[in-house]
């Protein structure tokens, strides 16, 4: 089934009350028991389960082809969640070139407690091969990376981390599944920030941890995690997010359409460094983003002659493009990625990084035309 089709059939809800079309939310926290103290349709209590976090995890298991997806309340809980489901003195093996607050996480919070990490260039298969230990038990991947756009060989990586017994991770926030499918080059976990590309209005927090194999010892305990924590999105976000993925296939290849022409149209400014963008034959990752992925995505970044203050005056400049954080919606969104990341940011301090949203491609370019200077 193609995915744009099995995006709008997993989301579909059979009301039996009124027959809805649109799916009801159901905000109860608590489910009437029958008289012998059983639970006729399932449910007990809202941090247990709830029919519209089931059906964001149906459709999600469904378009990754996992077989258990479970729902957080943002990307960073998902994340934090499966840290959690480690044990102190497992190792991390996680890339050099990912979302900050991945390895703040390890750092600030796990580390504290016993859990090892190191962080590696993923595009280097001879360095994720030597930072690999016996205790090594997640490898941990984002392709295309954030901000950098760094693309990551996943079949290869998969087939390292399994070689020491480790799981291979992937946050598949930027890609998502309309792109990429990490599960069928050898992952075996997948991370969303459903707040992203699947809520697609910015209007909706969420995360998502999707499981090859729903029978393995750590997604049961990120599943008991999940149940015993409650950092669980409420019945409305996950509504938020279902009516999103309707949309989902559509909206992506769209922005993806786009983005690919506003990377060429700034590559060839005078006023541009550099765009980081896997669409373009220039990009390193090129080969692999065209053999791994359906198309190269709506994120790029871009790289401003003239160091942070013109590119943060750049940013003040657009008229179109909102400055703001975030991504993956409707709308365009610019932003300084090291005035955000902190003093630690490995981030170019002359990279914007950019979100290709729905406007009109020739008025997104004339938007930084104006902005930029020659």
């Amino acid at each position: 089934m193609n995915i744009e089709t099995l995006a709008l059939l997993s989301t579909h809800f059979a009301d039996q009350n009124a027959g809805a079309v649109a799916p009801p939310i159901y905000l109860s926290t608590t489910y009437e028991k029958a008289a012998d103290g059983s639970l006729p349709h399932g449910y007990l209590y809202a941090r247990m389960n709830n029919p519209n976090r089931e059906a964001l995890e149906k459709s999600l298991a469904a378009l990754e082809g996992g077989t258990l997806a479970l729902a957080f309340a943002s990307g960073q809980a998902a994340a934090m969640t499966l840290f959690q489901a480690l044990r102190p003195g497992d190792h991390v093996v996680v890339t050099q070139d990912a979302y900050y607050g991945t390895p703040a996480l390890l750092e600030e919070v796990f580390s504290l407690w016993g859990l090892q990490y190191s962080r590696v260039d993923m595009a280097d298969l001879a360095a994720v091969k030597a930072a690999l230990r016996p205790e090594t038990r997640l490898v941990w991947t984002e392709t295309p990376s954030n901000p950098l756009l760094r693309i990551t060989d996943l079949a290869a990586v998969s087939a390292l981390a399994h070689e020491v017994g480790a799981l291979c991770v992937c946050d598949n926030t930027w890609a998502t599944p309309i792109l990429l499918k990490p599960l069928e080059l050898g992952c075996d976990i997948v991370l969303h920030s459903t707040t992203k590309y699947f809520g697609g209005h910015s209007d909706v927090l969420g995360g998502a941890l999707v499981f090859r194999d729903e029978t393995s010892e750590l997604a049961q305990r990120v599943r008991r995690l999940q149940t015993l924590g409650g950092a669980i999105p409420s019945p409305f976000e996950c509504w938020l997010v279902v009516r999103g993925i309707k949309t989902l296939a559509t909206r992506v290849r769209a922005q993806t359409a786009s983005a690919a022409r506003l990377a060429r149209f700034l590559a060839e400014h005078p006023a541009v460094e550099a765009v980081h963008y896997p669409g373009l034959e220039s990009h390193p990752g090129h080969a692999i983003a065209r053999a791994q992925m359906q198309d190269f995505g709506a994120m790029l970044s871009v790289q401003v002659r003239g160091g942070a203050a013109e590119a943060l005056a750049l940013a003040g400049r657009l008229k179109l493009v909102t400055h703001a954080t975030s991504l993956g919606g409707v709308e365009s969104l610019v932003e300084h990625r090291a005035s955000v990341e902190g003093p630690n940011s490995t981030t170019p301090p002359n990279l914007l990084r950019v979100s290709v949203g729905l406007e009109n491609v020739e008025d997104l370019e004339a938007d930084f035309a104006q902005g930029l200077k020659d």
